[in-house]
């Protein structure tokens, strides 16, 4: 079978580190080009992967060498990008937040599914193997009836001129960590939450949100604390409370691929700590990617849900 042949908009940080790497290891999937605003920066970028550089975005979606393409922009520029692959016939990875707009992902993800092409939003941690384990020991009884679920994601503060502070860019706490909390409640309690209460907050000197903290519900009464944050000591974690006891897993939302995780169950007889073997969710993720293309996937309705979920706490924070 012929390669996956993927172009990328941009040169961002988390395209560089992490994500051609992983495109570039991953069999049936090529780096084919890098388009960039700035010319040498593109050609710099697809140097180091053998790939075609691109001058200008709209150059990259015209040409029919290209299968996917993968966006890094920044969250503001995601609906343009996104909207102009699809409509130029190219399946779509883009970063999270697909949009900071809940029309808009509404709306990318009705064209994706009438033009039969895949579109994925880069929630890299659901494709990590510890928490399927993680699921599978609370779906056994480990700590009896579900009752209720903590997470938090947050890191210390960055440059002032980074673009996660900058709201013309989609900056913010909720729209960069915040989404990793709330996206774990869905994928551990069920699509049917309600926001119960919420709350963002930023500094004298940001512009944007820099901490947040919300309360969900399941219909069945469980509940959700998440907090996330821009301007904190470091924090990726979740637990899982049951009626008889509970599992807690540090290292959540970002592990290394060498990361071997330790989850730690709770119960009245006493604490085991549970090894898990290491993964790498990045590499998971491009393999998903590229599957769910070839096989011809319809995109997840999960990412409707999460829009949904954000909006929601955006507009009880804002109440």
């Amino acid at each position: 079978m012929d390669a996956l042949r993927i172009g990328v908009l941009g040169c961002a940080d988390i395209a560089r580190r992490r994500m051609l790497p992983a495109m570039a290891a991953t069999p049936g999937v090529r780096v084919a080009a890098v388009a960039g605003r700035d010319a040498d920066r593109a050609r710099e970028l697809a140097g180091r992967f053998d790939a075609r550089p691109v001058h200008g975005y709209a150059a990259l979606l015209a040409r029919d060498d290209i299968d996917a393409v993968y966006v890094p922009l920044p969250a503001a520029l995601h609906a343009e990008w996104v909207e102009a692959a699809l409509r130029a016939g190219k399946h779509v990875l883009a970063e999270k937040p697909l949009t900071t707009e809940l029309a808009a992902t509404e709306r990318l993800f009705d064209l994706a599914t009438e033009s039969g092409l895949f579109l994925m939003e880069n929630v890299m941690f659901v494709h990590h193997s510890q928490h399927a384990a993680v699921g599978k020991l609370v779906a056994d009884g480990a700590i009896g009836e579900l009752r209720g679920f903590q997470a938090s994601f947050a890191v210390p503060r960055l440059p002032a001129d980074d673009i996660r502070y900058r709201p013309e860019l989609g900056g913010g706490a909720l729209w960069d960590t915040g989404v990793y909390p709330l996206r774990a409640a869905l994928h551990f309690l069920g699509e049917r939450l309600d926001v119960v209460g919420a709350t963002l907050s930023h500094g004298p000197a940001d512009a944007v949100d820099t901490s947040g903290a919300v309360l969900l519900r399941t219909p069945e009464g469980a509940g959700a604390q998440l907090s996330f944050g821009l301007d904190h000591g470091y924090r990726s974690m979740y637990e899982l409370w049951g009626s008889e006891g509970r599992v807690t897993v540090e290292r959540a939302f970002t592990p290394p691929a060498d990361h071997r995780p330790r989850v730690c169950v709770e119960r009245r007889g006493g604490t085991e700590e549970v090894v898990l073997p290491a993964d790498d969710q990045v590499a998971g993720t491009v393999a998903a990617f590229a599957r769910a293309v070839r096989s011809g996937a319809a995109p997840d309705p999960v990412m409707l849900t999460q829009a949904r979920l954000l909006h929601a706490v955006r507009a009880r924070a804002a109440a």
